[in-house]
């Protein structure tokens, strides 16, 4: 994990950015690194429990849809049987846990570090994207399995995959959006985070993550694509990494755009009660 973390700096070093978001691109990856390393600091496994937790619930939720509930799915390229189904699963709770863990863990951010919101000189705005880069690049343990098992299954490697990183960038905005919301929000209101886990219980639900899209009634299924952006950034995956060919263009060019204005609408709410944060705490 630190390997992915040290080759993003490289790759960033390229970029034409002032000294000064230099610093605080070294001052985020520092906390990003602190923050993994402390997340499962002592266990045996370390940072491959995500990977553990991910494949506990691909193991549960293709038990009981694919043997108890038994639904089949059919994906082009991939035998039709329950492993397919669990890929096809898998796909999509890839991006639905980094999102919801990066979300929840966000709204605990600024309430979880006192000391540093009362040092002037520290730039808040980095504390709420620390869960969600952590959780990201958490997430892409999975994802190196979930192809490594398509490729192991079908005999091919999807040229697709280079797509990948315009996908999670309207992931990570939705998620760093809602994350500035609810990490601003929270300080001034505790009950936010237990809150968070309703409310996205509810949106895992009406999000067609464990059932495929084809089940929900044609009249409401291009309004699940279009407002919610989770659905769509769910199919694309599958289309990138299972499929080979992107059949959602259009929802992924409105996912994109509403991730766009969650970022800045919830760093815009953030930067307004921001001044407030050193009162509260």
């Amino acid at each position: 994990m630190k390997g992915v973390v040290r080759q993003v700096n490289n790759l960033a070093r390229w970029l034409p950015i002032n000294s000064r978001w230099w610093a605080k691109l070294d001052l985020l990856k520092a906390l990003v690194q602190r923050d993994m390393e402390a997340r499962y600091k002592g266990s045996v496994l370390g940072n491959l429990w995500p990977l553990v937790n991910q494949i506990s619930q691909l193991l549960i939720f293709t038990y009981v849809f694919s043997i108890v509930l038994k639904v089949k799915l059919s994906l082009q390229g991939l035998p039709d049987n329950n492993l397919t189904y669990g890929l096809w699963l898998f796909a999509g709770l890839l991006p639905w846990i980094a999102f919801s863990s990066g979300v929840i863990q966000s709204s605990s951010s600024v309430i979880g570090q006192p000391n540093l919101v009362k040092k002037v000189v520290f730039p808040l705005a980095l504390l709420p994207l620390v869960p969600v880069l952590s959780l990201f690049l958490e997430s892409t343990l999975g994802l190196i399995g979930l192809i490594l098992l398509v490729a192991f299954t079908s005999q091919t490697v999807h040229s697709t995959l280079w797509l990948l990183p315009l996908i999670w960038i309207p992931q990570l905005l939705l998620t760093a959006g809602m994350g500035y919301v609810f990490a601003g929000f929270t300080v001034f209101l505790r009950d936010i985070p237990q809150t968070l886990g309703v409310i996205l219980n509810l949106w895992f639900y009406v999000t067609p993550i464990i059932y495929p899209a084809s089940v929900i009634p044609e009249q409401w299924r291009a309004w699940v694509f279009w407002l919610n952006p989770l659905a769509a950034i769910a199919e694309v995956y599958r289309d990138l990494v299972l499929v080979g060919e992107v059949t959602h263009w259009g929802e992924w060019g409105v996912a994109s755009v509403v991730s766009l204005l969650a970022f800045l609408g919830g760093l815009s709410v953030y930067k307004r009660v921001r001044p407030a944060f050193a009162d509260v705490l």
